[in-house]
């Protein structure tokens, strides 16, 4: 894949991975389109970049708003030719306790899974337009490996893993290359508090970069590498080691 004089949209794009995967775009000399919920990160983004970024307060979360995300993006800005689901959200609870979960799940499914599945789908005609285009999934190691803490966070980006790999075998004989990217923990605001020598999201931007420019459409960052190998050989250990992290 080129990477630069790309129009790259990215959902979650003013914090944590998203917020380094738009500054490692612009600067390679692409255009950045970020989405996300929170207008004050849009708009510091928007001001340190005002030549070419272009923000859009958007939650996921609300179907509605996404489809009007869509239809600005297919009406307005027809050269996207980068699409990266980034956008996430985890929540730690049990089911257990007595607590009412359902806006906790409605909210993780939505972000995590249904979001971008629906945009996908949506602007896929638009990506087809183009000379070459991609289609990025952010998803976790713990779509592969789970932990106890989080069944719903694992169970979407589970999802979001093998969506993609499906999507991948779709589009093989297009114009759009699909892209899943596996992090291992991240140091964002998500993770604040959880887990220790995490990779920063800058690391993880560089090494998504090179795989990028390689077409390596399935990206095992970091010490999900490791993990992916205990797990093919002795499972048992792997599902030790993460089910109570």
């Amino acid at each position: 894949m080129k990477i630069t004089n790309q129009t790259i949209l990215i959902t979650g794009g003013a914090a944590g991975i998203g917020l380094a995967l738009s500054k490692k775009f612009l600067q390679l000399g692409n255009r950045v389109i970020a989405v996300g919920r929170n207008e004050q990160r849009l708009k510091q983004l928007q001001a340190t970049y005002p030549d070419r970024v272009l923000t859009y307060q958007c939650d996921v979360s609300e179907l509605d708003k996404l489809q009007e995300l869509a239809t600005n993006i297919l009406t307005q800005h027809p050269h996207v030719s980068v699409l990266i689901n980034n956008a996430g959200i985890q929540h730690m609870y049990s089911f257990l306790n007595e607590e009412k979960h359902r806006a906790l799940i409605e909210e993780e499914v939505m972000i995590n899974i249904t979001a971008p599945i629906t945009l996908t789908s949506l602007l896929i005609p638009l990506l087809k337009k183009q000379e070459e285009a991609a289609i990025v999934n952010v998803s976790s190691g713990l779509g592969l490996v789970p932990k106890q803490s989080a069944p719903v966070y694992c169970g979407t980006k589970a999802g979001i893993h093998l969506f993609t790999k499906a999507l991948r075998y779709q589009l093989e004989d297009t114009n759009i290359h699909v892209f899943e990217v596996i992090p291992p923990v991240v140091d964002t605001e998500m993770t604040k508090g959880r887990g220790k020598n995490k990779m920063t999201p800058e690391q993880l931007t560089d090494e998504f970069i090179k795989n990028f420019k390689s077409n390596h459409y399935e990206m095992e960052i970091g010490k999900v590498k490791l993990l992916t190998t205990i797990n093919r050989w002795f499972p048992s250990i792997a599902e030790k080691i993460l089910k109570k992290m």
